[in-house]
């Protein structure tokens, strides 16, 4: 397998540099570009075509939510991982409603960061284990309106797998259905719950105890 290519965006030069050292040890990731505050980092996602991003909250001239915003609206194809020493609840679940892939902390291990990179680098959604509960109490705390009176049998079936981190046609293998059956029943899934994208229907999945990601 080629190595996952990484770019990393914190505004200092001694975190930038042990991350590099930390992830490039085993060869099985490459980092391509670095950026010290938001406005290079959007500067330097349109020179390089990374795989991952690893991006902090705290910079100058755009933080890190910012970035986050501008890629989703660009619809930039490229997997966001929040990296940052904030653990308050307001900034991960802001991240998560614009649609981030991943959220660890700088105090992790380092097997913690690589599985977050890997995982989302997949397709997948990585929330840190310790910052489940609070992203759960907060969901807890609002109403999602279902336009339907509940998901089907088969949708929560759809839905558990895709919160998994399966795409489409091995979601259809699964299943023994067709391809276009599962686009047909994410679609619904994602109307009945009020979501717009995978990353948001996992995070309802995490609430309401369909799947256990972590």
């Amino acid at each position: 397998m080629n190595p996952i290519k990484i770019a990393i965006a914190d505004d200092h030069l001694m975190v930038r540099e042990g991350i590099k050292q930390l992830l490039e040890l085993d060869g099985d990731i490459v980092v391509i570009g670095e950026a010290d505050d938001g406005i290079q980092c959007i500067e330097m996602i349109n020179k390089v075509c990374p795989d991952v991003l690893l991006l902090d909250i705290n910079m100058p001239r755009m933080n890190g939510i910012q970035v986050l915003q501008y890629l989703k609206e660009k619809k930039k194809d490229i997997k966001v991982l929040i990296l940052t020493i904030h653990n308050e609840v307001e900034y991960l679940v802001r991240a998560v409603e614009i649609g981030v892939n991943g959220y660890v902390l700088k105090d992790s291990e380092s097997a913690v960061l690589k599985k977050a990179i890997f995982t989302v680098y997949k397709g997948e959604t990585y929330i840190q284990s310790s910052l489940v509960p609070l992203l759960k109490r907060r969901l807890d705390d609002r109403v999602i309106h279902l336009e339907n009176d509940s998901l089907t049998k088969r949708e929560v079936e759809v839905l558990k797998l895709l919160a998994e981190g399966l795409f489409n046609k091995e979601i259809a293998y699964m299943l023994g259905i067709s391809e276009k059956t599962v686009k047909n029943h994410v679609s619904n899934i994602f109307k009945k719950i009020n979501v717009s994208d995978r990353t948001q229907a996992a995070v309802y999945a995490i609430k309401n105890n369909f799947v256990d990601l972590f």
